[in-house]
């Protein structure tokens, strides 16, 4: 009986999620029994020629992880959905572009400007820039070129599934593996994780009043955080209210509030703006004055609020309109 083909790839990204499916443990050699894995770049010495090779949706799956922010990254993403029938966006860079989405906030050009030049630690006298093409001693060079923006997977391809996380828990990994083998999944476009807020779930969430205000805004590291009350009534941003459940409660259990990694609960559209309207919900002032006071103490709030999901975020899709634009600086 021939085995289904899996593909499994990293792209932009620090390599948590490939090391997330290794920390399945057993599971993994269980896996490997059942398929066959015609890619793992980071485990295996598979070449991209020999997906290439491939003939279409001849691969049943690829798990895809990793933002996209230059072009080699585009091809690979667009090697993989042709030859696959089956696409996972596997991971929060993959998702949502994940905290390299950041970089959104700065130009190509400012980029290139600060590693390159203006950096305080940066020696380079002759002003050397990467460049895509370069001649030496008669041989052309070539590096991928740098995209305008980092884009989450489905900006670049069309992706069937999504697991998000940072990285997805072990749980969540078997489950989505397990739904593709048996063929028991949802429909297209679905995220393989509950369809509940993580506040649903979250132990703190019976310590919360029956109605909730606060008058100012703590950052974790400025107070001691009482393990066992919710982080909001302690006046410390969480995005549990915003961001879906399916982490396994990783962050609270170390007494660390929610960071959004598994981006926005079903429905949402955009997570930070549905966290804008909760926090505005529970402010306990009477006057723009102590409004704008308490908004004063919410340092940083694109990094608060966008962390993992910036590129994913109303107005960057709406600025980046449909697909890649490898012009845009």
């Amino acid at each position: 009986m021939t085995k289904p083909k899996v593909a499994i790839c990293w792209l932009g990204g620090c390599g948590g999620c490939d090391e997330a499916v290794v920390d399945i443990n057993e599971v993994l050699l269980r896996v490997a029994a059942a398929v066959d894995l015609v890619l793992w770049p980071v485990a295996l010495d598979y070449k991209y020629e020999s997906v290439k090779a491939m003939k279409k949706d001849e691969i049943v799956l690829s798990v895809v992880n990793g933002h996209v922010r230059n072009s080699e990254q585009q091809e690979i993403a667009e090697l993989l959905r042709e030859k696959s029938q089956l696409v996972l966006a596997f991971g929060a860079c993959a998702c949502l572009g994940g905290t390299p989405g950041l970089a959104n906030l700065a130009t190509k050009q400012d980029i290139f400007d600060w590693v390159y030049r203006d950096a305080p630690t940066v020696v380079n006298p002759n002003g050397h820039y990467p460049q895509a093409v370069s001649r030496v001693n008669g041989k052309e060079l070539t590096l991928p070129e740098l995209h305008g923006r980092v884009y989450a997977l489905d900006d670049v391809i069309d992706v069937d599934y999504y697991l998000p996380g940072c990285p997805p828990p072990a749980y969540s990994i078997m489950y989505a593996l397990s739904a593709v083998l048996e063929n028991k999944l949802p429909p297209k476009g679905s995220t393989l994780a509950p369809h509940r807020a993580l506040c649903d779930s979250c132990k703190r969430n019976q310590s919360k009043p029956d109605r909730m205000s606060i008058r100012e805004i703590k950052r974790i590291h400025e107070v001691e955080a009482d393990p066992d009350a919710c982080f909001l009534t302690q006046g410390i941003i969480c995005l549990g209210p915003a961001t879906r459940d399916g982490c396994g409660e990783a962050c609270m259990n170390i007494n660390m509030p929610c960071r959004g990694c598994f981006g926005p609960v079903e429905g949402v559209e955009d997570g930070g703006a549905k966290f804008i309207s909760t926090m505005a919900s529970i402010l306990d002032a009477e006057s723009n004055e102590e409004v704008a006071g308490i908004i004063d103490q919410f340092i940083d709030p694109v990094g608060y609020l966008y962390r993992f999901s910036l590129p994913a975020a109303m107005l960057q899709k709406r600025r980046a309109r449909n697909r890649v634009d490898t012009k845009e600086v």
